[in-house]
């Protein structure tokens, strides 16, 4: 009796995986006739109330019941009218790349094989894209909230010293505190409730009229911590907030951190790309001067989800932070358990993906010539957009716009109730998909465009159908 995983029918698997490539290659290609998002039935969500599958079923089954009940249901991303959240839309070079990722079923954390010189490749890349010095080193991670936390676990290191790896934070006895912008990430606060600092550490510095932080006041709260006997440690910067998508003054931030002696870490989660677009890299002047800088190959660089990075102005700084060599991953001068950089000793995985594939497959088949374009265009469709709002007596900007994210209202009497009901109305309809927020404590329309298949065609329809249902919400609650 076998005890092989593999199949008996090896033809019969490949005809059913072409059948799976094909029919993928038809989803991605027809995804304007497709609605952007569907709510799903109750009788789908009780599908997936089953006991445990102690018995085969045919690969054929399991994949129509994906092609009825996942496909038809997914978050919407890919589609021209997703403007919901950060996120990219994906390519077909990705989707294959990422196919090849999971037949080779690499473990990037260490050892020989070229795997790691592709991910190494790309770091690399990034390095010189950015301006960062031939001592920078960097790795993919799930996303930029994870590369966020990392880059507090550096600054955290290079505070305290090595002794805090081994003691922890209740051994040294001071009390550390970070400075952001309040347009910050959440997940800035979290890597600090994560790396054992709490998020009450973290100050929110206010910001202009165009939500970039102000660095005088920023300042200002690192002297008075300093002056109550705290110890101030890391400033992170924003390169693309969420909500607004403002760019903080990166160099101003970068002369503060150097003034101060501060770990300096950018968050660019998506506009660290920028560097692509000659017109934004300008706005970007001060990224090549952090410490470290997180951001995610899935959002401007449409790879396929997860591709986060973390990049470090000085690897050493890494191998501080995360390096350990138990015996069981000793390291040899042959053979597999070579190599001269193991992920795991500048990162915390060790059980890694081979996501730098797909990335080097878009990379290199697209070019960051073609990148670039895509987030002009993007940008380009965000002016596009604030324009007709402003030509609307019935809507208005509730948000400078600084990159390709729109925020805005419809003009009424009640327009955090409105808002929130047109955003649901358009996901019901299925056109086109806007998220919900909030500027100033008011509920916010927020058109994030991402999409690299998205055109003027998407933003006339976002603005007629948001006209349509702003309409009748305030019908109906006069009614």
């Amino acid at each position: 009796m076998t005890t092989s995983l593999d199949p008996s029918d090896w033809e019969a698997v490949r005809a059913q995986g072409h059948r799976m490539l094909d029919d993928l290659f038809d989803h991605l290609s027809t995804l304007r006739e497709q609605p952007v998002w569907r709510p799903i039935p109750q009788e789908v969500r009780d599908r997936f109330h089953t006991a445990p599958p102690a018995e085969p079923t045919p690969l054929s089954a399991v994949y129509q019941d994906y092609r009825e009940t996942v496909q038809p249901y997914a978050g919407g991303n890919l589609h021209p009218g997703f403007m919901g959240w950060v996120q990219g839309a994906g390519t077909p070079v990705g989707m294959l790349a990422e196919m090849l990722a999971g037949g080779l079923n690499a473990n990037l954390g260490g050892r020989d094989h070229m795997p790691i010189a592709v991910e190494r490749q790309v770091a690399g890349w990034m390095r010189d894209l950015i301006g960062f010095p031939a001592t920078a080193g960097g790795q993919f991670v799930t996303g930029a909230s994870t590369a966020n936390f990392i880059g507090v676990l550096l600054a955290r290191s290079r505070a305290l010293g090595p002794k805090i790896r081994r003691k922890g934070l209740a051994a040294d006895g001071r009390r550390l505190t970070a400075y952001t912008s309040k347009g910050a990430h959440a997940c800035v606060a979290r890597a600090l409730e994560m790396a054992g600092i709490g998020s009450e550490a973290l100050r929110l510095i206010a910001v202009d009229a165009d939500h970039r932080v102000l660095p005088d006041a920023m300042a200002a709260a690192i002297a008075e911590d300093r002056a109550a006997g705290l110890t101030p440690f890391l400033i992170v910067g924003n390169a693309g907030t969420v909500d607004t998508g403002a760019i903080d003054d990166l160099t101003a931030l970068a002369d503060l951190a150097a003034a101060e002696g501060l770990w300096f870490h950018i968050d660019g989660a998506y506009g660290a790309l920028g560097v692509l677009s000659a017109a934004i890299a300008t706005r970007l002047a001060g990224i090549e001067r952090a410490d470290s800088l997180a951001f995610d190959f899935h959002k401007w660089g449409h790879a396929p989800y997860d591709a986060g990075f973390v990049l470090v102005r000085d690897e050493a700084d890494s191998y501080a932070t995360f390096s350990q060599v138990p015996a069981y991953l000793g390291r040899e001068t042959r053979g597999i358990a070579a190599g001269d950089w193991w992920p795991c000793d500048t990162g915390p995985d060790l059980s890694r993906g081979f996501r730098a594939l797909k990335v080097w497959f878009t990379l290199r088949t697209l070019g960051t010539t073609a990148i670039g374009r895509a987030i002009d265009q993007g940008c380009d469709l965000a002016q596009a957009l604030a324009r007709r709002i402003a030509a609307s007596d019935e809507l208005e900007l509730l948000a400078p716009v600084q990159l390709n994210i729109v925020c805005f209202g419809y003009r009424c009497a009640d327009p955090n109730r409105v808002n929130a009901t047109i955003v649901a109305d358009l996901h019901e309809a299925g056109a086109v998909a806007p998220s919900l927020t909030r500027i100033d404590g008011r509920a916010a329309i927020r058109a994030a465009l991402f999409n690299h298949r998205t055109t003027e065609a998407d933003i006339r329809t976002l603005i007629d159908q948001t006209l349509t249902f702003g309409r009748r919400a305030v019908q109906a609650r006069a009614a």
